[in-house]
């Protein structure tokens, strides 16, 4: 089969800048509180105007430019979020629309936190698979917006979170390099961990709903430390065992940015001596489905990560789910390849209601 890899990334993240000292005024904590129990000092927060497919149109348009890719190539737009737009339709067909990827089929992926790489190994199947002659070449993107589903009463929450989208171009790539291993697991006898519980089917919303504040993201903080540390070492550790890959060749480590003093506990006993932790929440905090995406971008601006090395990406969030995918960096391996640090700003794209014509390379 095709070896499908990453060829292009980008990310946006809304202007305003949130303080601890802001979200701490109306949870009852102060900065210091924050940083000791999170690692936490800012995140952003998407204007009134924008909503979640704002922000991932915003990071796909970075991410084709970064890949050289016109959207009509594209074979599949994916969005992983559990904050979409609305309802239905699924917030990828508002994306595909909005950036002109008229070939392509698009849908969503809830998996909370964990689902950008469970629609990362959806598309690569999708694309690895396709018939000769098809089009080989799809979007990801993770992309939620928080900030309309938090208690900033609450402090085990209010503080967590913040908005942001990060988008990842597949498309096939030299043998040896791309996407190698993905595992995905559920544990959906923890879903009360982490939930919503007012808005679906089961408890429609209601002026009871709304006055209980069911509607609201809640999290039982130890539950989630508990199954992520009982869970992660030994899911990354089978994961590399079954891709016969030994802990030590691994160069590069991106988490999902959750909470930077519990990475900081199980980064030790993850065994990967020789690779770089990538962290980005100090300055986003935990942007979601798109905080994987988030800080590959971050990684690949910052010239981190040569072609060939061996990056290990793991998510967890709600379900309880979690996603750990292994592959080889395919970024800037191609001839003709844009230039690092390509970050062009797409302020239009905010605002406008028709579809951003396709781009050029």
């Amino acid at each position: 089969m095709q070896s499908i890899g990453i060829i292009g990334v980008g990310s946006y993240l809304p202007e305003a800048i949130i303080s601890n000292a802001e979200i701490g005024h109306g949870a009852g904590v102060t900065d210091e509180w924050i940083v000791r129990k999170t690692g936490i000092r800012e995140r952003r927060r998407a204007a009134p105007h924008e909503a979640t497919s704002d922000l991932a149109a915003a990071a796909a348009v970075r991410a084709l430019r970064s890949a050289g890719l016109t959207a009509d190539r594209l074979a599949y737009v994916v969005v992983a979020t559990s904050t979409p737009d609305h309802p239905q339709p699924a917030t990828a067909a508002l994306v595909q629309h909005r950036i002109g990827a008229v070939h392509a089929a698009a849908f969503d992926v809830n998996a909370v936190c964990s689902g950008f790489v469970y629609a990362l190994k959806a598309v690569q199947k999708l694309l690895a698979g396709a018939a000769d002659g098809a089009p080989r070449h799809g979007l990801v993107i993770g992309a939620d917006v928080y900030s309309r589903i938090l208690d900033y009463t609450d402090r085990r929450t209010a503080a967590l979170f913040g908005d942001g989208a990060g988008a990842t171009v597949l498309g096939p790539v030299a043998p040896g390099l791309g996407l190698r291993e993905i595992s995905l697991v559920s544990r959906g006898d923890a879903h009360r961990l982490i939930e919503v519980t007012a808005g679906g089917s089961r408890r429609p919303s209601s002026p009871r709903t709304l006055t209980d504040g069911d509607h609201y993201f809640r999290m039982d903080g130890r539950g989630v430390r508990d199954f992520v540390t009982r869970t992660l070492p030994y899911e990354t550790d089978r994961l590399l065992r079954h891709a016969a890959v030994p802990a030590d060749a691994v160069r590069h480590f991106v988490p999902h940015q959750a909470n930077g003093i519990m990475l900081a506990e199980l980064w030790p006993g993850l065994g990967l001596r020789r690779a770089a932790l990538h962290l980005t929440l100090e300055r986003y905090a935990n942007t979601g489905a798109a905080s994987v995406p988030v800080t590959l971008a971050e990684m690949h601006r910052g010239g981190a990560a040569e072609p060939g090395d061996l990056v290990v990406l793991a998510a967890f969030g709600g379900g309880m789910s979690l996603g750990i995918a292994l592959l080889n960096w395919s970024m800037d391996a191609r001839e003709g390849a844009p230039a690092l640090g390509t970050h062009p700003s797409v302020p239009h794209l905010l605002t406008a209601g028709d579809p951003v014509a396709p781009l050029a390379p």
